[in-house]
């Protein structure tokens, strides 16, 4: 889930567990083969490839895997798949809007198996640009706070990255999100190595221009069962939030 800071350290919790880890895996695969085929197998040359591998290997992809998915991507060798990207709009409980990002060889399967994940989890199919309205495309970087031992602060982001585009720094508890202009987050990125600091990700997503406050736990749970239900599908490979959740009702959720 991304779109809010709060969810964006849950969907981390999240991903760190090993019954999901398959499914993560499979995602950050396709992203490598999308971004090779875009702009070609050579990483020192195609940043969006680089940012691709980079996020495989925080995430322990093994480097056999992320290999050939560079190659299937950028046609050395067989295997590969066209993909088509598919922007699904719906909303949830409590108004809660959410975009469903697809990568899918199958159009038709991707939008019936979305179909029933949202309606069978109390969620209802939007019309087109009722949702994506919501939403603004923006460069994302992830930096962890501790960095081999040393803690990386806040002032140390912006003093790296102001003048490289960032627009808005937001702590996520144990790492920091870096908010950019979508054309700016290849230089945000640099600019971070440039200062000797680490980051875990770097790619443009939407974020939610203003978020609706979910402070019930029966309703957050509702919202969590959606998104998880439509996260699952093969063919999603991110869903983002407007949904604004307190932490003590992420708590309470979680135990």
């Amino acid at each position: 889930m991304s779109g809010h800071s709060k969810w964006a350290t849950t969907k981390h919790k999240k991903a760190a567990i090993d019954a999901k880890r398959g499914k993560l895996f499979a995602k950050l695969i396709k992203n490598i083969e999308i971004a090779a085929k875009m702009g070609g197998p050579d990483p020192s040359g195609n940043p969006t490839l680089y940012d691709a591998i980079q996020k495989a290997k925080k995430q322990s992809v093994p480097n056999k895997n992320i290999d050939s998915a560079v190659k299937r991507g950028g046609g050395l060798e067989g295997g590969g798949v066209d993909y088509e990207t598919i922007m699904y709009e719906v909303y949830g409980p409590q108004g809660v809007a959410l975009l469903v990002e697809c990568l899918t060889d199958n159009r038709n399967r991707a939008a019936m198996e979305v179909r029933t994940a949202v309606t069978r989890n109390g969620g209802t199919m939007a019309d087109p640009g009722s949702v994506s309205r919501l939403f603004t495309r923006k460069g994302v970087v992830v930096v962890a706070k501790d960095q081999d031992g040393k803690d990386i602060s806040e002032d140390d982001v912006l003093e790296a990255t102001l003048d490289a585009g960032a627009e808005e720094v937001n702590d996520h508890g144990d790492s920091f999100e870096i908010q950019a202009e979508a054309s700016d987050v290849v230089a945000v990125r640099t600019a971070l190595q440039t200062a000797g600091i680490d980051y875990d990700s770097a790619e443009v997503q939407f974020v939610a221009s203003m978020d609706i406050p979910v402070a019930d736990p029966a309703a957050a749970g509702k919202v969590f069962k959606l998104v998880d239900a439509v996260d699952d599908l093969d063919d999603v490979q991110n869903v983002f939030s407007n949904a604004d959740i307190p932490d003590e009702v992420l708590e309470q959720i979680e135990d």
